[in-house]
C-alpha cells in the first residue's frame, strides 16, 4: 500500500486541514485524517500579512511559523494512523496563500509555510510550491485542483461540475468521456466575504449555517453594486483570492449604503457568492450534475440558495462520488506530490492558460 500525506490551508486561515491517503493509478482510500487550528495571534498575524500589513521580517517569521504549524498538524495526524514513517511516501503541502497576483508584469503568487520546517518535523520528503511552475510558463498558478478532479471524478456516461465553495469559489466542468476539454476557473468569493463581514461584525470566525444572513434581506442596489466588479465578467483562465476580495471591498461598496443592517449586508455577500457562481456555470449540459466541496458545503442556507438557483440541476455534495467534501482539498494536494515525485504533470493548461503541461512543485528531501 502507498500512502501519501496532504497538507492544506485556505482563505479561511481556520485550520490546517491534513489527510493521510492510500493512492494507486486510478483509486484511493482515506486512511486518517486531522485538523489542526491556528493559534489566534498566528491566524491575526497572517490575516494582516494578506492585507499587505507585513514587512519582509514579518513575513519570514510567518513563513517558519506557519511551516511550524504543518508540520505539528502532519506530525499529529502520523502518530494517530499508527503507519510507521516508511509506508508514507511523502507529503504535498499548499502552503498559506498570502498573496496571488497572476497577471501584471511579474506574475506570482506567494504561498507561505517553510516546506524544510516540514521536512524535518516529519522526516518525509515534501513537495510545495506548486503554482510557481505553472506561472512561470504563462498560466495563472491556479485552480490546480481540476486536474485532481478529472483523475477521480470524471465519468464516462454523466457531465460533472464539481464546485468547490472554500474561501473563493472555483468551479471543475468535467464533460464525460472527455469529449470536450475540462474547463475549470475561480469564479468569485465563497466564504471570503462572508466570513470577513461576519467576524469584523459578530466576532464569530463564519456565519453558522447562515443564520445572521437568515435574519436579512438582500438589498438589489448594493447587490447590483458589488457584482459591476469587472472580475466577474472576465472569461476564463482567471483566478482570484481574498488580495481581491476582502473587508475593504465590502466597504467600498457600503459608501452608498452605511445605514444597512449586518444581517442584510451578509445576505447580500451570500446572494454575490450564489449569483456569481449561477452566472458562471457551464450552460452547455442537459444531464450535468453538480457536486459541492469545502467549507461553504456545511453553510445550509448557501447551499440551499444554490439548489433553488440550480432549478433542475441536481446539487449534491462528492461524498456522493466517496470522497468527504471537507477533504477533497488536501487529498488534491497528496495527489499533486504524488504527480510531482513520479515526474508527471499536475496542471491543465486548458485550465490554467500555461503553455503547457508542467511538473509542478519544489521537492524538500527527508
Amino acid at each position: 500500500m502507498s500512502y501519501w500525506l496532504g497538507l492544506m490551508s485556505g482563505t479561511s486561515m481556520d485550520a490546517v486541514d491534513a489527510v493521510l491517503v492510500s493512492l494507486n493509478d486510478t483509486s484511493l482510500t482515506i486512511k486518517d485524517t486531522f485538523s489542526l487550528p491556528y493559534p489566534e495571534q498566528l491566524r491575526q498575524r497572517l490575516l494582516l500579512a494578506t492585507r499587505n500589513q507585513a514587512d519582509a521580517d514579518e513575513l519570514g517569521e510567518l513563513d517558519t511559523l506557519t511551516g511550524q504549524h504543518f508540520g505539528r498538524s502532519a506530525t499529529e495526524l502520523i502518530n494517530r494512523s499508527g503507519l510507521a514513517r516508511e509506508q508514507i511516501q511523502g507529503v504535498g503541502s499548499h502552503g498559506q496563500t498570502i498573496r496571488h497576483q497572476p497577471t501584471g508584469p511579474a506574475p506570482f503568487s506567494m504561498q507561505i509555510g517553510n516546506a524544510a520546517c516540514i521536512a524535518e518535523t516529519t522526516g518525509l520528503t515534501t513537495v510545495t510550491d506548486f503554482r510557481s511552475r505553472d506561472l512561470a510558463a504563462g498560466g495563472q498558478g491556479a485552480p490546480l485542483v481540476p486536474a485532481f478532479h478529472q483523475w477521480l471524478f470524471g465519468s464516462h456516461e454523466q457531465d460533472r461540475c464539481i464546485l468547490n465553495l472554500g474561501g473563493i469559489a472555483n468551479i471543475t466542468w468535467l464533460p464525460a468521456a472527455g469529449r470536450k476539454p475540462v474547463v475549470g476557473f475561480d469564479t468569485g468569493p465563497a466564504n471570503a466575504l462572508l466570513d470577513a463581514w461576519c467576524l469584523d461584525q459578530t466576532g464569530r470566525h463564519f456565519d453558522d449555517n447562515g443564520l445572521l444572513a437568515n435574519e436579512g434581506a438582500a438589498h438589489p442596489e448594493l447587490l447590483a453594486s458589488m457584482l459591476s466588479d469587472a472580475y466577474f465578467s472576465k472569461t476564463p483562465p482567471k483566478s482570484t483570492g481574498k488580495e481581491r476580495f476582502n473587508l475593504d471591498w465590502i466597504h467600498t461598496h457600503l459608501q452608498r449604503f452605511a445605514e444597512l443592517p449586518p444581517a442584510d449586508i451578509q445576505r447580500t455577500l451570500l446572494q454575490l457568492t450564489v449569483i456569481t457562481i449561477l452566472r458562471q456555470m457551464p450552460q452547455e449540459s442537459a444531464n450535468m450534475t453538480v457536486y459541492a466541496c469545502g467549507g461553504g458545503t456545511f453553510n445550509s442556507l448557501l447551499m440551499n440558495e444554490l439548489r433553488v438557483g440550480l432549478g433542475s440541476v441536481a446539487l449534491s455534495t462528492t461524498a456522493e462520488l466517496g470522497l468527504d467534501p471537507q477533504w477533497v482539498e488536501p487529498v488534491a494536494f497528496a495527489w499533486l506530490a504524488r504527480q510531482t515525485l513520479k515526474g508527471l504533470p499536475g496542471n491543465l493548461p486548458e485550465v490554467t492558460g500555461a503553455e503547457g503541461p508542467r511538473v509542478l512543485g519544489a521537492i524538500y528531501p527527508a
